[in-house]
């Protein structure tokens, strides 16, 4: 009888390393830890990716077979009290019963300029950058690939809402065609002003906050919040993806959904 040979796998080492190599955490000053946050088992023949290490991913990366969970939201954030007690206790728990290594990767996913947050997005919405802006330069700003201009705000809201699929929250109205975007996904609402300094006639994010507003009414410059997993919905995935085939491992990107 002919034996059916084992599907490929690599070491947790050679995946973190590659990982690392890529995306340069080293680089970034974050808000938690980028890499391994939960150790598994030694080896890996596949990866799933999603964007938050919930619980719904990490019961659905189970279902799936995954022997790794590769997000762009963690488990653990500077300030937490560090007691692994109710929410934190069950998903850890999981991991742990289920030999399931997370790795995690935030502001690295973010900046990558091929296959992060921001290109992903800036991609999807037809955008091309031409320069870097903010803190850390994490923001991306530039213009359409066509190299066109929306005609108006209202226009590029269309834009917005048709690709992403859900609403946009508009604030402000552009006196003149828009040309010149900035973007940056998640809650990096706080990059308004660097983008507006920047020279951006508008700014695409994930989420406002009551500053912004104002800013955007007073300056003239169009905000855009999009959701904040709407705009970080394609990075993991396409990293991930890029990885696993570099490796020769399978990879399944697993969405879960989230209004926010």
């Amino acid at each position: 009888m002919r034996r059916m040979s084992a599907p490929p796998s690599i070491d947790r080492a050679a995946l973190l390393a590659a990982c690392n190599a890529e995306l340069q955490p080293a680089l970034f000053k974050d808000y938690g830890p980028n890499g391994l946050q939960v150790e598994g088992k030694p080896h890996i023949g596949k990866l799933v990716s999603g964007v938050t290490a919930s619980r719904a991913l990490i019961d659905a990366a189970i279902d799936a077979g995954a022997d790794a969970i590769l997000v762009h939201h963690g488990l653990f954030w500077r300030g937490q009290d560090g007691t692994v007690t109710g929410w934190m206790k069950e998903r850890i728990k999981r991991l742990l019963a289920h030999d399931i290594n997370l790795l995690a990767y935030h502001l690295p996913l973010d900046a990558h300029p091929t296959l992060g947050n921001n290109a992903q997005l800036g991609q999807r919405l037809g955008l091309v950058a031409t320069g870097r802006f903010g803190e850390q330069e994490l923001g991306f700003i530039g213009q359409r690939a066509d190299g066109e201009a929306f005609a108006d705000a209202d226009v590029l809201a269309w834009q917005l809402e048709h690709v992403l699929n859900r609403p946009v929250t508009q604030v402000g109205q552009a006196p003149e065609a828009i040309e010149r975007i900035a973007w940056c996904s998640g809650g990096a609402q706080g990059y308004f002003e660097a983008a507006i300094a920047a020279g951006a006639q508008a700014f695409i994010t994930g989420e406002i906050s009551e500053p912004q507003v104002h800013l955007a009414r007073e300056c003239g410059v169009v905000f855009y919040a999009c959701g904040h997993h709407a705009t970080e919905r394609y990075g993991a995935p396409a990293f991930a993806a890029h990885v696993a085939a570099q490796l020769g491992i399978a990879h399944q990107f697993i969405e879960i959904d989230n209004p926010a």
